[in-house]
């Protein structure tokens, strides 16, 4: 654990290994590059079903999670926590099995249309309400992309709109429902979740951390900074840095870390997706830091989000270490290339994995 500030630059320090708690790994041989890079930091990571087909039953749950163990690598240790898709698929006994199976821990909605493979999203959540009630009852967290799609409304203000016209709405409904709103990108997103009960939580990125708006345009369009929920402007961007930095156990980390081909990202209609799974936590570190806050990372990557979940935090510990590194320009993916978040440019921490636990 980090000590309180002491005016003397820290060259090392060591937290509870983290979790990932918003993670895209896809399938197939894709796994042999996501999974190793997630749990060389990670030891745990909410695994999100938009497959193709989206993962709907709990038997397609468990061959996923099947497959994402077997790409482990030897000598690391990561553990996979699966969700299901909201779709017509899932009754409520499905919520009922679910619940009492040790490795599901959520479902996601996926309003239609809104982000990659989204095309099976819930475009009526009231047709649900049957679902979230058992849900409630089984204390089954809902997992939520949270934007509007319809293609009149400005893309900047989709996620606002969403809390207005349906999350608020929602929580009254159900004011017993766990939800995690995932990867917000507002202020008004903030200031929601700091309103809201204990039972609704948010997950914060650290590309939504480290951009705004202005890093995708300038010097030219910058693809690789493209993502859904889009990046705001920087009056967002410090709110959010505000609030993943003052120990408020209801924003944890969730890299919503997702692979895409450079050649997809560059495309005519390239894809919305950033990749930080090989380096989430040294950009968690360095941006703690720049506001005078490492003490609170700690909480924020390996705490909150296990006690959200109701889960034990990590005994193993992740040491970071204040190294001047690297980022790799390009990452081999499937015979071809990703481009990870801030390629080729300098970190200045580092992360370890120390066997010995806590």
């Amino acid at each position: 654990m980090l000590a309180k500030e002491t005016g003397i630059a820290l060259k090392s320090f060591q937290i509870a290994q983290p979790d990932d708690f918003h993670l895209h790994l896809r399938d197939g041989s894709a796994l042999l590059r996501t999974v190793a890079d997630t749990a060389q930091q990670f030891a745990r990571a909410i695994i999100m079903p938009n497959l193709k087909p989206p993962v709907t039953t709990i038997e397609a749950a468990s061959e996923y999670r099947e497959r994402i163990i077997q790409a482990i690598p030897p000598g690391l240790d990561f553990t996979p926590l699966m969700t299901l898709y909201l779709s017509n698929e899932i009754t409520q006994e499905t919520v009922q099995k679910a619940s009492k199976t040790s490795f599901i821990k959520g479902i996601k909605w996926y309003p239609k249309g809104a982000t990659t493979h989204s095309e099976a999203g819930v475009q009526d959540i009231q047709a649900f309400f049957p679902i979230l009630a058992e849900m409630e009852k089984c204390d089954m967290p809902l997992l939520i992309h949270g934007e509007v799609t319809n293609v009149d409304c400005d893309i900047f203000e989709r996620e606002k709109i969403f809390i207005d016209q349906t999350l608020i709405p929602l929580t009254r409904h159900f004011p017993a429902l766990k939800i995690v709103l995932e990867h917000i990108s507002t202020e008004e997103a903030v200031n929601f979740i700091e309103s809201a009960s204990s039972f609704v939580a948010a997950t914060i990125t650290p590309h939504h951390l480290l951009l705004n708006r202005n890093d995708l345009f300038v010097g030219g369009l910058r693809p690789h900074h493209y993502c859904l929920p889009i990046l705001k402007h920087r009056h967002h961007q410090t709110r959010l840095i505000k609030a993943a930095t003052s120990g408020n156990p209801k924003f944890f980390a969730g890299t919503d870390s997702a692979p895409h081909l450079q050649k997809l990202k560059e495309s005519a209609c390239g894809c919305a997706g950033i990749y930080s799974a090989v380096n989430a936590i040294e950009i968690y570190a360095e941006i703690f830091e720049s506001v005078g806050a490492l003490q609170e990372l700690e909480p924020f990557v390996s705490h909150f989000g296990a006690l959200f979940y109701g889960l034990p935090v990590n005994k193993k510990l992740l040491t970071l270490s204040k190294t001047r590194w690297t980022v790799p320009s390009t990452l081999a993916f499937e015979q071809e290339h990703i481009i990870p978040l801030k390629a080729g440019e300098q970190l200045q921490w580092k992360a370890s994995l120390k066997q010995e636990p806590l």
